[in-house]
């Protein structure tokens, strides 16, 4: 008998201290996916003859991700290719929820480019395929609310424009956009995760690096535009000084969990046998950043040290300025992966930040780490002899469906 007691008691400890395989279960789910892409970037249809995809090259990175331990739902969505992050998060809005773009009148008379429409014709998404009479291409998720949050991955700018899209759905805008819905903020809980790949959250080192290859490119007229085209396009946005007031309006929500994703596919100098590629650096500093030999060719002669060709101009592995007033520019901004800065990619300055340890924080940002080797299209799967980036998108698969 004592025996028997002593079975009973310890079966009932067993079933007191391992969790029930149901309850485990409750606290995932299986929320949609949506990717953003950055900036230039294209939608799955812009190349479908060829079978290109922005998410992929010639495979697919939605596709892998749906039936990755799934099935899950993952929309690939199209946005302004060199519009400003506003301007994206709107075409993002539509595109999902359903209705037409608008960008605010407010906004518009203060920032919009000259003849840009506050609401351009034609460019509108039906929330419902049985009313559809002017045969609008479907929305993703009409659904989307906050019984059903969305996930989303953005790469490059596809990440600063998901930022400004969670600012005006929690905080809306403060000036009198014309009453559209998405400036009246208030939406809390829409938004399960946001996960950032490859993103300059505090700008790029590359727009500088490039202009300084044609000094006289610098002229008051160029000057003039630059100051026009603040807030209007990306390009602003995308510098450091720019990302530096974006990053002042675009606060991280306490209600989001955050994961961030660097790339890195230069190397510090050395004498010889760091797989750089000596035919554009053969000449090498350890203070210095030089292009893997398996970067993209178009970007490896703006990366190192020096931009090749040039006549002695700083490229992103070795770009400084301290100029009064502007972002400092030092040797931290030297690793690159061939279009932003590793540095950048870790959160947006100022904002609360730590690197992940297999336990989510919300409102922080969680860093995945730097993936070596990856330029900022390995990361998507383009043609080149870098590594595939399927385990990355399998890794954030595992995190985000696990909250």
């Amino acid at each position: 008998m004592f025996r028997i007691a002593h079975a009973l008691l310890a079966l009932l400890a067993l079933c007191t201290c391992v969790p029930a395989p149901a309850a485990a279960a409750a606290d995932r789910n299986n929320d949609p996916v949506i990717l953003v892409h950055g900036f230039l970037g294209f939608g799955p249809d812009t190349f479908q003859h060829s079978g290109f995809n922005y998410w992929g090259g010639y495979g697919d990175i939605a596709s892998h991700m749906q039936v990755y331990r799934g099935p899950h739902t993952v929309f690939a969505a199209v946005v302004g290719p060199v519009s400003s992050n506003w301007d994206r998060a709107a075409d993002l809005y539509a595109q999902i929820k359903g209705g037409c773009v608008d960008y605010g009148a407010a906004h518009v008379r203060k920032y919009g480019l000259p003849g840009q429409q506050q609401k351009p014709a034609g460019k509108c998404w039906a929330a419902d395929p049985g009313n559809n009479p002017e045969n609008y291409p479907l929305a993703l998720y009409p659904a989307w609310d906050a019984g059903h949050p969305l996930h989303f991955i953005g790469h490059s700018q596809g990440g600063t424009t998901i930022r400004a899209l969670v600012e005006l759905l929690e905080h809306g805008s403060p000036d009198d956009e014309g009453g559209h819905t998405l400036f009246k903020g208030g939406k809390l809980g829409w938004v399960r995760s946001v996960t950032t790949i490859s993103t300059p959250h505090n700008g790029t080192t590359f727009a500088d690096a490039v202009l300084n290859v044609a000094p006289p490119l610098q002229t008051p007229l160029l000057q003039w535009a630059t100051e026009l085209l603040r807030h209007r396009w990306a390009n602003w946005e995308m510098s450091p000084d720019g990302a530096r007031a974006f990053n002042a309006w675009a606060r991280t929500s306490p209600h989001i969990y955050y994961y961030s994703v660097g790339t890195m596919a230069t190397e510090a100098g050395s004498w010889c046998c760091n797989g750089t590629d000596r035919a554009i650096a053969p000449i090498q500093t350890v203070a210095n950043q030089y292009p893997r030999r398996d970067m993209i060719p178009a970007f490896k002669g703006m990366a190192g040290e020096w931009i090749v060709p040039s006549a002695l101009q700083h490229g992103m592995g070795g770009y400084t300025q301290q100029a009064p007033g502007r972002v400092r520019i030092d040797r931290e901004w030297f690793a690159n992966d061939g279009v932003v800065n590793t540095t950048s990619m870790r959160a947006p300055s100022g904002h609360p930040v730590r690197d992940y340890d297999g336990k989510p924080v919300k409102g922080t940002w969680n860093y995945l780490g730097t993936y070596r080797g990856y330029d900022h299209f390995d990361i998507l799967n383009w043609p080149n002899p870098g590594p595939s980036a399927n385990p990355v998108y399998e890794r954030i698969s595992d995190i985000i469906f696990g909250l």
